[in-house]
């Protein structure tokens, strides 16, 4: 079993609405907030080893770690194969920042995009663009409504009621 598969299997099996898996959850929250802070306090840094190795310069048991990377995988320059990782698996955690940012907001990860680190990266009118931007991704914007007797938006040249309309 991958070491994806493993997280998940483990992770997912905490109910959120019970006092254990808000504990879990909490916990892992905070865990990915301090490799998150790392990454964007040292954004020049080539983040490029194993699984394991990177594990271990984070200081996080491999399990979370996992996790970490598949939360971050949609937003790095090249994604890692996070299905069939292994161990010994070697990644790089060379992140879009724009694309980061965005992606934490739509994850609604406040605790993440929130982070002091990001005033060094971003201005602040790129991340208000940012969010606005992705907020805006969700809203489903309806056209004109036709009216009964307009002309059929077919091109036919009857009136709607007597086209589509019916």
């Amino acid at each position: 079993m991958s070491l994806l598969q493993e997280w998940r299997d483990f992770a997912y099996a905490y109910d959120m609405g019970s006092r254990e898996g808000s504990l879990f959850w909490a916990n892992y929250f905070n865990i990915e907030k301090e490799i998150y802070q790392k990454i964007l306090a040292n954004p020049d840094t080539v983040w490029e080893d194993t699984v394991a190795s990177l594990a271990k310069e984070f200081d996080t048991d491999l399990k979370y770690f996992v996790g970490f990377l598949d939360g971050i995988n949609d937003s790095l320059v090249t994604p890692n194969p996070i299905e069939e990782m292994e161990e010994d698996t070697k990644v790089n955690l060379k992140y879009d920042k724009e694309k980061l940012y965005y992606n934490m907001v739509a994850a609604k990860a406040d605790w993440l995009y929130e982070l002091p680190e990001w005033d060094k990266l971003l201005s602040e009118e790129r991340r208000k663009e940012l969010y606005k931007q992705q907020k805006s991704s969700g809203t489903i914007v309806k056209g004109k409504k036709i009216g009964r007797n307009e002309p059929c938006t077919c091109g036919s040249g009857k009136k709607y009621k007597h086209c589509c309309g019916k």
